[in-house]
């Protein structure tokens, strides 16, 4: 199965006050959604009022990147959270992105958990259906996106939430199409050209070389690209000139 059209994620507005850390206005200029923080593991006020005018003037699409309250750990630290209070912490974070998103004349169009949370949730059917819930407090049925399989997918998927398969250029793969976990050797390519190679194959055959060297289906609606890595923007930029080229549509799913 392939996708005629694909679309490109980023997370963005991951700074807190005059501290930055992705080049926001330049990924905005290639990607087409829009992953920003919303002031839990990353981003503030004034962050997430200026990446949403931004995401606006350009015509992307806003999500709201939703994660533990873990500014020091940027998210990575798995927490323990009752389910009621993530919940209700998941629909703060979407109302507050939401205010900003609705001010610049757009909207939260999708929701993307961060970091350990995002992890979390591929397997912890507890914490995946508080984050459902969490979405639903906030009071709109807001694409979910993530894993294929997970946890997050299955309760969004029985609560009536739209569900998107997202995948990862830039990361290796098991044998069983999960992620391999960060703390592991070789979990993050670096490699610029193995990247570029891996996204289009992803995007137009929906597979990929997995850790192990086999082939695994990897069949994703959206890419991300991560901001926060060395020379991410034109890393970004050779990825959607490669997929435009092989005859790929780059356009928002949202």
């Amino acid at each position: 199965m392939t996708w005629a059209s694909i679309d490109l994620n980023a997370d963005l507005g991951e700074g807190f006050g005059r501290w930055t850390l992705t080049d926001d206005e330049e990924l905005l200029s290639v990607v087409t959604s829009a992953n920003v923080a919303c002031g839990f593991h990353a981003g503030d006020a004034v962050t997430m009022r200026r990446v949403c005018e931004l995401a606006a003037a350009r015509g992307v699409t806003i999500g709201a990147q939703v994660s533990y309250r873990d500014l020091a750990g940027f998210g990575r630290r798995s927490m323990d959270v009752p389910a009621e209070e993530l919940a209700a912490e998941i629909a703060y974070q979407i109302g507050a992105l939401d205010v900003f998103a609705r001010a610049a004349g757009a909207r939260v169009a999708y929701v993307k958990p961060h970091g350990a949370l995002y992890n979390r949730v591929v397997r912890d059917e507890v914490q995946a259906a508080a984050v459902v819930d969490g979405v639903l407090l906030a009071g709109g049925a807001l694409p979910v996106l993530g894993l294929p399989g997970s946890r997050l997918h299955e309760a969004a998927g029985k609560a009536g939430l739209p569900v998107v398969v997202e995948a990862f250029g830039d990361r290796a793969y098991t044998a069983d199409g999960s992620l391999l976990p960060r703390g592991q050797e070789g979990a993050v390519v670096t490699d610029p050209a193995e990247v570029v190679e891996r996204s289009v194959s992803m995007a137009r055959f929906g597979v990929v070389t997995a850790h192990c060297g086999r082939s695994v289906a990897v069949r994703a609606r959206s890419l991300c690209l991560h901001g926060d890595t060395p020379g991410a923007v034109g890393l970004a930029r050779r990825v959607r000139a490669e997929l435009e080229a092989t005859g790929v549509r780059v356009e928002a799913f949202a």
